[in-house]
């Protein structure tokens, strides 16, 4: 059975492929309506979401989208980021030097003050 997983939590979709396509669609349509109760903007994003398991292009569409967010918040939120489940890719669990450390000291190390 198909899953998403959204800020820790796993919902479970339909198995048919058709049905999962038809939802998915069906909340991007109605989040064009966001200024709407109840319906909203949110829907957008989520409908992406349920169509990324089934449509490849959607699906790295929103994987390069993913890893992008994941590296900003990395550099920019440290601390966000390891809540949220990105880890660092050095493998040593300290902090990577951002763009203008590097750019500022010409290396990948941070300086030790």
């Amino acid at each position: 059975m198909a899953q998403i997983k959204i800020a820790g939590r796993t919902f479970e979709l339909p198995k048919s492929r058709l049905l999962r396509i038809a939802i998915g669609v069906a909340l991007i349509l109605l989040g064009f309506v966001g200024f709407l109760p109840i319906l909203g903007f949110w829907m957008i994003p989520l409908g992406l979401i349920v169509l990324s398991i089934d449509i490849p292009w959607v699906r790295r569409w929103r994987r390069q989208l993913e890893v992008r967010i994941g590296q900003w918040l990395k550099n920019n939120y440290p601390s966000v980021a390891a809540k949220l489940g990105y880890r660092n890719g050095n493998g040593n669990g300290k902090r990577q030097a951002n763009r203008a450390e590097r750019a500022k000291h010409g290396s990948s190390e941070i300086p030790r003050v």
